[in-house]
C-alpha cells in the first residue's frame, strides 16, 4: 500500500531519513515525541513535501504524480479539517458528496447520531473531542482503502476514544484490502488497534516491531550494579541508570525470566519500550 525508502529530507537543524512500509490489510502506528519527524512524514506521503533523495511510492506510484481518483482513495484526519469554522455539518454534507463520488451519505449521518454530532452547531462551537471524531468520520466516509490518521483520538475521553476505535476497527473489517497510518500520543490505543509500530526519533526510524511482540516478549529488566556485571547483555537493547542500579530494555524477555530468577522483570507495554528506546542509551 505505502512505501518509504531513504527518504530525506533536511531543515536547517532537522532532517528526516525514513524507511517504513505499511502493508495491505494492515494497521500501522507510527510513534515519538512532538518534532520527530512524523508530521514530515504525513506530508511527504502526501506529496505536501518534496524530498531531498529517497522515494515514497503510494498505490505504487510517486505521491506527487497521483491523480484525482488516486487521491480519492485516501482518507486523512488530521487536527484541522479544512473547512470553515462557520460551516455546519449539515452544510458539509454536501461539500463531501461533491468531492468524493463514493462518500456514503446516510452512513455518515447515522455515525453523526450515534457518536452525538449536532448537524446544526458551527464547527467553531465544537469542543475538541467534537472535532476528533468529526475528522475521523470525515476520513471514513468514502470508503477510501488507505487512512492516514494523525493523533484521532486526541482530545477524547475514554468513552469516546472506544467509540473512535471501535469505528476503525469496523472500517477494517468491512474490506480486507485496507490499511491504516495512525500515529498518537496515548499508546494503549495504539495497543489494542495496531499490528505493528514504528518508532521514530530524531528524524530516523529506531525500532520497528509488531505490536504483538511488543507486548509478549519485550520486557523491562530492573538490576543492581551487582547482577548488571554478571548479566548476559546480549539480548538487551537500552539501558537507564536509576537510584538502585539499571533499568534494561530486552525483546527476549522469557529469555531472562528463566536464566536469572533473582532478577526482577516486567511485561513489557508500549510506553515503557519509547521511553527506553529515547531516553536509554545503547548496550
Amino acid at each position: 500500500m505505502l512505501s518509504i525508502k531513504n527518504f530525506k529530507k533536511k531543515y536547517d537543524e532537522f532532517e528526516l531519513d525514513c524507511t517504513m512500509k505499511v502493508e495491505e490489510g494492515q494497521i500501522t502506528g507510527i510513534v515519538g515525541e512532538n518534532g520527530a519527524g512524523k508530521s514530515t512524514t504525513f506530508k511527504a506521503i502526501l506529496g505536501l513535501v518534496k524530498g531531498d533523495s529517497g522515494c515514497i511510492t503510494l498505490f505504487g506510484k510517486d505521491p506527487q504524480q497521483l491523480t484525482r481518483e488516486d487521491k480519492e482513495k485516501i482518507g486523512v484526519a488530521f487536527t484541522d479539517a479544512g473547512f470553515s469554522a462557520y460551516l455546519r455539518i449539515k452544510d458539509v454534507v454536501p461539500v463531501l458528496s461533491n468531492v468524493y463520488p463514493s462518500f456514503e451519505k446516510e452512513k455518515f449521518l447515522k455515525y453523526c447520531e450515534n457518536l452525538k454530532l449536532p448537524l446544526d452547531k458551527k464547527l467553531k462551537e465544537f469542543s475538541t473531542g467534537m472535532k476528533a471524531k468529526l475528522n475521523v468520520l470525515i476520513a471514513v466516509s468514502h470508503r477510501a482503502p488507505f487512512l492516514i490518521l494523525d493523533e484521532p483520538t486526541a482530545g477524547l475521553d475514554v468513552t469516546a476514544r472506544e467509540q473512535v476505535l471501535d469505528l476503525l476497527r469496523g472500517y477494517m473489517s468491512e474490506n480486507e484490502e485496507r490499511s491504516i497510518l495512525v500515529s498518537s500520543h496515548i499508546s494503549s490505543d495504539l495497543e489494542g488497534l495496531c499490528d505493528d509500530i514504528y518508532m521514530i526519533h530524531e528524524g530516523k526510524i529506531i525500532l520497528h516491531e509488531t505490536m504483538d511482540e511488543i507486548l509478549n516478549s519485550y520486557g523491562v529488566l530492573k538490576v543492581t550494579e551487582e547482577q548488571w556485571q554478571r548479566l548476559d547483555k546480549s539480548y538487551l537493547l537500552r539501558k537507564k541508570k536509576e537510584s538502585y542500579g539499571y533499568a534494561c530494555l530486552t525483546g527476549q524477555k522469557r529469555y531472562y525470566v528463566e536464566n536469572n530468577p533473582d532478577v526482577t522483570v516486567e511485561n513489557g507495554n508500549l510506553d515503557e519500550v519509547i521511553i527506553m528506546m529515547i531516553r536509554g542509551e545503547a548496550v
